[in-house]
């Protein structure tokens, strides 16, 4: 019997640095499971999962991004309906006007005290941690 594994994933947290205390974008997915989500996506086979959040960062938001650090690893086996994965969360940096791509049906820029209710997958667990994280290296850099 072959052994069963978590599907590898990456999501992506992007800071807008051209715009005032620097919102995350979110897309609303077009696909089940349906909500707001990060940008993300599955890593490919022979990807590292740098350049899978690198890559899947510009499909779905038009944006370059430049990674500033590797967040956390997700891997509840029920944190998506679909199957168990895994996830590599990373924080990345971006400026330009971002626009929903390949399977986002809308996109926007959210305050992290303005998030919406409706989060995919795990994500809000994620986003607590990172507001949380932010809260906390604001605080300290004074």
């Amino acid at each position: 019997m072959l052994p069963r594994n978590p599907i590898p994933t990456v999501d992506i947290i992007i800071e807008m640095w051209d715009r005032p205390h620097r919102p995350i974008i979110l897309i609303e997915r077009q696909n089940p499971p349906l909500g707001w989500a990060l940008p993300g996506g599955f890593v490919d086979y022979g990807e590292s999962v740098e350049t899978a959040a690198i890559r899947e960062a510009k499909e779905e938001t038009c944006l370059d991004v430049d990674l500033l650090k590797q967040f956390h690893v997700y891997s509840s086996p029920n944190r998506d309906p679909r199957q168990h994965t895994l996830s590599v969360v990373f924080i990345a940096k971006a400026i330009g006007n971002p626009q929903a791509a390949d399977d986002a049906k809308n996109l926007n820029l959210f305050g992290l005290w303005q998030l919406p209710s409706k989060l995919s997958f795990d994500h809000d667990q994620i986003l607590n941690d990172y507001q949380n994280y932010r809260n906390y290296s604001w605080s300290h850099s004074l």
